[in-house]
């Protein structure tokens, strides 16, 4: 993988010249040679895929609380190689290496140096411009704001991770020599998973996040598995509100005292004056809309013909 060579320029405020970063993959091709031994076991890993574009969402929000703006931020396609390739792939300056841990196993998070303290000066009220040449090492203050860097990217993985379950995300102590960082061998095969984040026209940064192959087997089973959203937690503050609106709706009430029969000829010679009797029961029924409500007995309430439910239909008396 190749960085873009270090500018006196903010990575930050730099006109937008392509969305995503060049990488080299001649070296990387050869892993996928006819008889070359693979590098890892999960398949197509559209499942991993799936769960990055879930945390480019985690990564935006670690990014704007930084930029204090808003961004965009998105999942790169994943690449498996050798750590010691990937090393390799990076031109030689400064590197911020932030250990992570997935439930115990080492993994990484990498951005390059000249981000890191364009954040930090943007961070401390500046605008994002970074010296040239740029030091040799991180001060104080950039190791506590890649710290920072880093708890935001755990916290994604950790949300993101959560429709496969739950996994434990952690973060260790910035370096800017990856051979200080134990735990992963120069040997070991790595899935890298980039994100790229963008605010306005600004040219996007990158932030790789290195999967070793070992720390993803436990849960081999889940990732070359469908992978399918965990249902949404549901909305009290929206369920109260349709109850509410619910309960206003205005429906008719009537009831029928009585239905005589007359016969046809009776109804020809019907005229003004005539009386037609009509007997009802006790209990008439009750109707709302085209349903029984219940049944109930008639008589006045407040001077008014009123009726007094005795009966309400599938529910006890």
């Amino acid at each position: 993988m190749v960085n873009a060579p270090a500018t006196s320029e903010s990575p930050l405020v730099a006109p937008a010249s392509a969305e995503r970063r060049e990488r080299a993959r001649a070296d990387m091709a050869a892993s996928g040679l006819l008889g070359a031994p693979k590098l890892h076991p999960f398949g197509d890993l559209h499942a991993l895929q799936h769960l990055s574009a879930r945390a480019a969402r985690g990564v935006r929000a670690t990014f704007e609380a930084l930029l204090r703006t808003e961004a965009r931020a998105w999942a790169e396609p994943l690449e498996v190689v050798r750590l010691a390739d990937y090393r390799a792939g990076r031109v030689e300056q400064l590197t911020a290496w932030i250990p992570l841990g997935m439930d115990g196993q080492p993994m990484l998070g990498v951005l390059d140096g000249a981000l890191l303290l364009s954040l930090l000066d943007l961070f401390f009220g500046g605008a994002g411009d970074v010296a040239s040449p740029l030091p040799r090492e991180f001060s104080p203050a950039a190791d506590a704001l890649a710290e920072r860097l880093g708890a935001g990217l755990a916290q994604a993985l950790e949300t993101a991770w959560e429709p496969l379950g739950r996994v434990g995300f952690s973060v260790g102590r910035c370096e800017s020599n990856p051979a200080l960082i134990g735990g992963i061998d120069a040997e070991d095969a790595v899935i890298v998973t980039r994100f790229g984040v963008a605010r306005g026209d600004a040219k996007p940064v990158f932030v790789d996040i290195l999967y070793p192959v070992a720390a993803l087997k436990p849960h081999a089973t889940e990732l070359t598995g469908k992978v399918v959203a965990k249902p949404a937690e549901p909305d009290t503050r929206w369920q109260t509100s349709l109850t509410r609106a619910a309960m206003t709706v205005r429906l008719p009430v009537r009831s029928v005292l009585a239905e005589p029969m007359v016969s046809l000829a009776r109804l020809m010679d019907l005229k003004p004056g005539d009386v037609i009797p009509i007997h009802f029961a006790d209990d008439v029924p009750v109707m709302v809309g085209g349903s029984l409500l219940g049944t109930g007995t008639v008589g006045t309430s407040n001077g008014r013909a009123a009726i007094r439910l005795s009966k309400l239909e599938g529910l006890p008396q």
